[in-house]
């Protein structure tokens, strides 16, 4: 008799079903998407019969996936890994894990998904009838960031093999270890989808303002007013720190529904113009996909009220060390320039904050604007100067006027309409993997949040 493999062939010839059954696909959480529901069908092969003691390999076929690649992005050649999950019933009981090689043709846009197959072994350690049913699967897209969308069946679904297992023989196949879970006849094979994550999890940068030192005279006025903090800009003072206040925001799709945050605004005085330094809390974000230096850069306008009316413009580098998947990242320190366009005392107060990933030549923004009342976290006795924000929008440290009135404690307008935001962030993600129409895309975060 021959061993390994050869065993398998003598024992008997393989069975190959064909299955077919509903499934629900979750996209990404950021696509802003519903699950997708769909028809997955798969062909289990494996031997018709076997006898205890033997190691079967069993091949999963997906001859159909659940949806097609949307007209958003074609996908690379060998991008796409499947694994998957089967149920195993009737003389033994558990689940075998299934793995296909990241490997597949390029698939256009608006083509049917192409998934390598899947493979498990199984050692028999009972007789009886094995029944082999498809359940659960993945799919793992690894450019130019790893992305997984999980699929599960939305119905009961028929066995798509069986092995009949007679006692007697004793030899295994060869081709390989089994490795997971260890069920009563069952054991589980393979691997699960990992890939794409980078080390490293916080932004770097950002300049901080030095705090309360006065420089040439008298410090002036420094009263608490309206919970932010009041500094008169007169005796020669040139620092002025703000308060830490709390923020709620609201983000247009495909960002989360609300988010929190601590903001504090700090100015130093140089000329009649202020350089502003606006700081998040630590670890306001985490990373759900892993991102290469570079790719995420944050930035806010901060509203002005009181005496001047306008907003300015202030950005922050963008992070300087690789972002790991599911780690906190900390957003730098966002710069920008005051100019006042009229005098008296001036609030400074945290507006829109936008986050701006870019992945090669593609671009997304995300903005999340001020939810409800935010108390000011900065008061400035100011001096009108000639070109000053006076109900403009101050870009960057150019201290020019804009245009672009924000009155009446409104944000200055930001990011785009929804369906094309959506369309940016699948051809940023490069992972068109949609199952139903669902962008398989990068989540830019799972949720931004303050420490307290």
């Amino acid at each position: 008799m021959l061993g390994g493999a050869g065993m398998l062939l003598a024992a008997s010839p393989a069975q190959a079903a064909e299955i077919s059954y509903r499934t629900e696909c979750i996209p990404p959480p950021i696509s802003g998407l519903p699950p997708v529901q769909g028809t997955t069908r798969v062909q289990l092969t494996a031997p018709a019969e076997a006898k205890v003691g033997d190691t079967v390999e069993v091949v999963w076929k997906t001859v159909e996936a659940a949806s097609r690649n949307p007209d958003v992005l074609d996908l690379e050649k060998d991008t796409v890994k499947p694994t998957g999950t089967i149920k195993v019933g009737g003389a033994a009981t558990g689940s075998l894990k299934m793995e296909g090689p990241r490997q597949n043709p390029p698939i256009p846009k608006n083509s049917a998904m192409v998934l390598p197959d899947m493979k498990g072994t199984l050692k028999l350690e009972k007789a009886g009838e094995i029944t082999l049913t498809p359940d659960a699967y993945n799919i793992n897209v690894s450019k130019p960031i790893s992305t997984d969308t999980k699929c599960t069946p939305k119905e009961t679904v028929q066995p798509g093999a069986t092995i009949k297992v007679t006692d007697g023989g004793g030899s295994t196949t060869a081709g390989g270890t089994t490795t997971g879970t260890t069920t009563a006849g069952g054991t589980t094979t393979g691997s699960t989808t990992a890939g794409g994550t980078t080390t490293g999890s916080t932004t770097a940068g950002g300049t901080t303002t030095a705090g309360g030192t006065t420089a040439g005279g008298t410090t002036a006025g420094g009263t608490t007013t309206a919970g932010g903090t009041t500094a008169g800009s007169g005796g020669g003072q040139t620092d002025f720190p703000g308060k830490e206040v709390s923020v709620n925001f609201a983000c247009t799709s495909p960002g989360p529904a609300g988010i929190a945050s601590k903001v504090t605004i700090n100015a130093k005085k140089s000329g009649g113009s202020y350089a502003l330094t606006v700081k998040t809390a630590k670890g306001v974000m985490d990373s759900p996909a892993a991102l290469p230096a570079g790719a995420l850069k944050p930035s806010m306008d901060v509203v002005i009220g009181g005496a001047d009316k306008g907003s300015v413009k202030v950005t922050g580098p963008a992070n300087a060390q690789p972002l790991e998947q599911g780690k906190p990242v900390d957003l730098s320190d966002m710069t920008g320039t005051y100019k006042p366009g009229a005098s008296g005392k001036s609030t400074l107060s945290p507006g829109t904050l936008t986050i701006d990933v870019t992945l090669g030549s593609s671009k997304i923004n995300i903005p999340c604007k001020v939810k409800g009342s935010v108390t000011p976290s900065l008061e400035l006795d100011t001096t009108a100067q000639q070109g000053g924000a006076s109900g403009g929008t101050t870009t960057g440290s150019t201290g020019s006027a804009a245009g672009g009135t924000d009155s009446g404690g409104g944000l200055a307008a930001t990011g785009a309409e929804d369906n094309g935001t959506l369309r940016a962030l699948g051809l940023v993600a490069g992972t068109a993997i949609l199952l139903g129409g669902a962008v398989f895309t990068f989540t830019p975060w799972r949720r931004l949040r303050g420490t307290r």
